[in-house]
């Protein structure tokens, strides 16, 4: 195996910008990901995994040492009981791994269509959408550790998932995800308990599981959030920011403050759904648009998608630098007006900071 120098990284990502990688390395096998291990340690070199490119930002300087792109492929499928259960190489395509669920009748990751990146990458933060989230249906994840280069297979009690983190997201986690293997229901139910969804079907005989995954994608595709070469706000990784969980006390805080803005009635109330014990999902997006950010928003050659106010866009030729910056002024903006602090959700590259919005 011998890395190319100075590959240019803008094309491997959704976002389409960023600079290039010192020494970059196309894994196929698990032989070649020991390989290029082995080749960077040799030269003390740090390595960076990449996927599909759909939830990372890239330094507009590069990245320093080696970039491993990961691109093992298979699917498979065995009976196990009453349920069936997936196997997706980590470099495989997530939509591809969802649409032969679906083509097997299998539920349990049908709301899941659409989004774009590897299936390794999914269960790193515990992706989730419409309804359902990887890390409920995971039956065990292979990996590689960076060092030892042992496998050992990870249960999800030791994955620790949670709302779009895990154990695999920690900036000390020692893994690369090889395989996942999923856990699925044979002619199980769709899940509608998203309202869109449910308002979808609502009145209707009970959909077919391939019936709400062109559903989910018709939706995706109506916020810009499916890759489509035609569509102006395609240059993004989806939602920038996550929507932040919050106790009783803060929720009724942003109630105050949003009054005293303005931005919201004496009669209403903002987006927020229940989690837990006094815990409170709020949504990022309303809070971007309350903050004086509206959908379709512009900074130069980034702005805000003009059908999601949580898709940070590149509207051509923009910079990394510009992204980070109109993010930053973004998370302060909502912090300053409506007190609520909001966290990235890509995986940030080459920069001297985990998190550069800071």
């Amino acid at each position: 195996m011998t890395p190319t120098t100075h590959e240019t990284l803008a094309p491997r990502t959704t976002l389409e910008i960023g600079g290039a990688a010192e020494y970059f390395a196309e894994a196929r096998s698990v032989d070649e990901v020991r390989e290029a291990l082995r080749w960077a340690a040799e030269k003390s070199l740090p390595v960076s995994v990449l996927g599909g490119g759909s939830n990372v930002v890239v330094a507009g300087d590069g990245i320093r040492g080696l970039v491993l792109g990961i691109a093992n492929r298979g699917i498979d499928i065995e009976r196990k009981h009453n349920r069936r259960v997936l196997t997706a190489a980590a470099g495989e395509p997530w939509d591809d791994v969802v649409s032969s669920a679906v083509g097997e009748d299998l539920a349990g990751i049908e709301c899941l269509s659409g989004i774009p990146g590897t299936a390794g990458a999914t269960p790193i933060q515990n992706v989730g959408a419409y309804g359902q989230e990887v890390g409920a249906v995971i039956e065990d994840i292979r990996v590689l550790h960076r060092e030892t280069l042992e496998e050992r297979v990870l249960t999800p009690a030791e994955c620790d998932f949670a709302y779009r983190s895990s154990v695999l997201r920690r900036p000390d986690s020692p893994y690369i995800v090889l395989e996942l293997r999923f856990g699925l229901q044979e002619a199980g139910r769709p899940t509608l308990s998203y309202a869109q969804l449910a308002e979808r079907f609502s009145g209707a005989e009970p959909p077919g599981l391939a019936e709400v995954r062109t559903a989910v994608l018709d939706l995706r595709r109506s916020k810009s959030m499916v890759i489509d070469d035609d569509d102006p706000n395609r240059r993004s990784v989806g939602s920038f920011f996550v929507n932040p969980v919050v106790t009783v006390a803060t929720l009724n805080d942003l109630v105050e403050s949003a009054r005293l803005l303005g931005v919201l009635g004496v009669d209403e109330t903002p987006p927020a759904h229940p989690v837990g014990k006094d815990l409170f999902k709020l949504s990022a997006g309303w809070l971007i648009e309350h903050a004086g950010y509206p959908r379709g928003c512009v900074r130069g050659r980034v702005g805000l998608s003009s059908k999601h106010a949580l898709a940070l866009i590149n509207r051509g030729g923009a910079t990394t630098e510009e992204l980070v910056a109109f993010a930053t002024e973004i998370r302060r903006g909502v912090r300053s007006h409506l007190g609520i602090d909001l966290k990235p959700e890509p995986v940030f590259l080459g920069f001297d900071s985990a998190d550069p919005t800071e």
